[in-house]
């Protein structure tokens, strides 16, 4: 059984899931952080136990702030045979290597979410288009009006999750690292942070295009643009 601190206002719900037990003072109750990790991603890895095995899957997701949703046939499969199973889907961002003078305080600075619950499948048609749209945006605003949307076969022939975002935990890490006020900043070894940045590249066209197709502004725009 879970057990819940309510959240109040911007405040995440406080769960036995969600609760942070090791390095709590990277935790963080801020929805407003969980929001911010959700945004800058559009590729999750979703937890789930198919035919009695686990099974971490990787997927792209989009939000509306509410809800998450999601691609998973795999896991809409094992909710035909386990309705109300839950999940956790899981969005990290690694923004750097920590190297300190000893190994034992080596880290990483990263942002990182869990979302806890049970997914339902999404069936009705206007919802799917939503979510659809959702996954689409996350990844590449301005595709959806961009691009040819589902038709009524391709809304049958897709699996679509929605999962709440009323139980997640955040976890984040920044700054040096933390021996240098102790013995081994004795040792004259170098210590610090490896940033870690990624960036989307030049657009590369389909060699099935024509030479009289332009590359679309929103897509033009985005090169040289952090990716997360």
């Amino acid at each position: 059984m879970t057990t819940s601190i309510p959240a109040t206002g911007r405040t995440l719900n406080e769960t036995d899931r969600t609760r942070h037990r090791r390095l709590r003072e990277q935790g963080s109750l801020d929805r407003a952080e969980l929001d911010a990790i959700l945004a800058a991603g559009f590729v999750c890895h979703l937890g789930v136990t198919v035919d009695g095995t686990v099974r971490v899957i990787p997927t792209v997701y989009g939000t509306d702030g509410t809800t998450l949703y999601f691609h998973g046939s795999v896991a809409s499969r094992s909710l035909v045979s386990s309705p109300g199973a839950d999940v956790c889907v899981t969005v990290t961002h690694v923004d750097g290597l920590v190297l300190a003078r000893s190994v034992f305080e080596h880290g990483v600075n990263y942002r990182s979410a869990m979302v806890y619950g049970a997914p339902r499948p999404v069936t009705d048609d206007e919802e799917k288009l939503a979510g659809l749209r959702c996954l689409t945006e996350q990844s590449a605003p301005g595709q959806w009006e961009y691009a040819r949307r589902p038709n009524r076969k391709e809304l049958a022939a897709t699996a679509l999750l929605a999962l709440s975002l009323d139980e997640a935990s955040v976890k984040i890490r920044t700054g040096a690292p933390e021996d240098g006020d102790g013995p081994d900043a004795e040792l004259g070894l170098w210590a610090g942070v490896l940033p870690l940045r990624t960036a989307w590249g030049t657009p590369e066209p389909d060699p099935a295009l024509g030479t009289e197709t332009p590359l679309p502004p929103h897509i033009a725009a985005r090169a040289g643009t952090p990716a997360s």
